[in-house]
């Protein structure tokens, strides 16, 4: 029997890892849809043109007379869907490998049915993206819902594998320092997706200026008005410059605080050597990061670069994600396992 719970959770832990890696993938393709502009090649849902295939020309102007085809955009907007749905039978995969080990104290079945319930989710966000025609808030939100599918997949697999090796969880309450640290990084998430579906990604030119100006004319009233009734149709977006500018500089400011966030946090532990390594890591990736953003404003954001910046997002989550499983569960395992070894070399021969 536990040659069994060990075997199946060995296939858990490699298609958890595999489910992580693939995410990424899929939001690099989500990514490169939106930035080719691609998220309405298909003007319906989940097929295209009411086909699972593109179809011709004729077919689509008989469906759709309003929404003529382009074969590029309908393709990669196809692409990003097939790709999306081979992601949530990995889901269900889980799930139902799972499903024998739901009852064992060591198995994350909690999680694991979290982690169905927020891919479901997605699938709902991907659905709306189309029908409400990229409507800024439900962009957003499909933008933070592929990164919750991420990092639950990333921490499933971390629980995983240390439920594999046999060690028993530990863990300490998040503190100030690091609810801080993760606040910041959601809300610099969630305004990073805000300038992408409102398309203000080069609404300032120059850096660290905007427009020549330290303090330019904003109107954030009009930028961050979250309950406008839903347009006829968001791609390119629908804002005025100053609403624009003000979403730009506010995810300017937000990459500032998180910023400081980090250091602070690195700072507090900077006396344990392999939490200040972790945290240095994740200064790295914020830093780079930050360099990539700096780029793509002052090259008016080319394709190639503004894809980088979403790995730089997807990696900078991985890596704070990271940091924190070593924080919450790696100290206590270490101190476990040193409690472990100093009773066993007590014990005599």
């Amino acid at each position: 029997m536990q040659h069994s719970f060990e075997r199946r959770l060995q296939w858990l832990v490699r298609l958890t890892l595999a489910g992580t890696v693939f995410t990424a993938v899929v939001m690099m393709v989500g990514a490169w849809t939106r930035l080719v502009d691609a998220g309405l090649g298909c003007p319906d849902w989940p097929g295209c043109y009411g086909r699972l295939l593109v179809p011709d020309s004729e077919h689509a102007s008989l469906r759709h007379p309003d929404a003529p085809l382009e074969p590029f955009k309908a393709w990669v907007e196809m692409i990003h869907r097939y790709v999306a749905s081979l992601l949530g039978l990995v889901v269900v995969s889980v799930v139902v490998m799972g499903w024998p080990l739901r009852k064992h104290s060591q198995y994350p079945w909690g999680l694991s049915l979290a982690l169905l319930v927020v891919i479901l989710l997605q699938g709902a966000f991907g659905a709306f993206t189309v029908t409400l025609k990229l409507w800024p808030q439900v962009v957003t939100l499909h933008l933070m819902g592929g990164l919750s599918v991420l990092l639950l997949f990333l921490w499933l697999y971390l629980r995983l594998r240390h439920a594999w090796k046999g060690r028993e969880l530990k863990s300490r309450k998040t503190n100030i320092w690091w609810a801080l640290a993760g606040f910041m990084l959601v809300i610099q998430l969630a305004l990073g997706g805000w300038v992408s579906s409102n398309y203000a990604g080069i609404a300032c030119q120059g850096f660290p200026t905007c427009n020549a100006q330290w303090w330019p004319e904003m109107d954030f009233s009009e930028g961050f008005h979250l309950t406008q009734t839903v347009g006829p149709n968001y791609l390119h977006g629908q804002l005025h410059a100053d609403a624009r500018t003000a979403i730009q500089v506010a995810h300017r400011l937000g990459a500032l605080i998180l910023g400081i966030a980090l250091l602070l946090l690195w700072w507090r532990y900077r006396s344990k050597p392999k939490m200040s390594r972790s945290l240095a890591a994740v200064l790295t990736l914020y830093l780079l990061q930050v360099v990539i953003g700096v780029a793509n404003v002052v090259f008016w954001l080319p394709l190639w670069l503004a894809l980088l910046h979403t790995g730089g997002a997807i990696g900078l989550s991985v890596g704070f994600v990271w940091a924190w499983w070593q924080w919450r569960h790696g100290e206590a395992d270490e101190r476990s396992v040193r409690t472990l070894r100093s009773g066993t070399s007590a014990v005599p021969h």
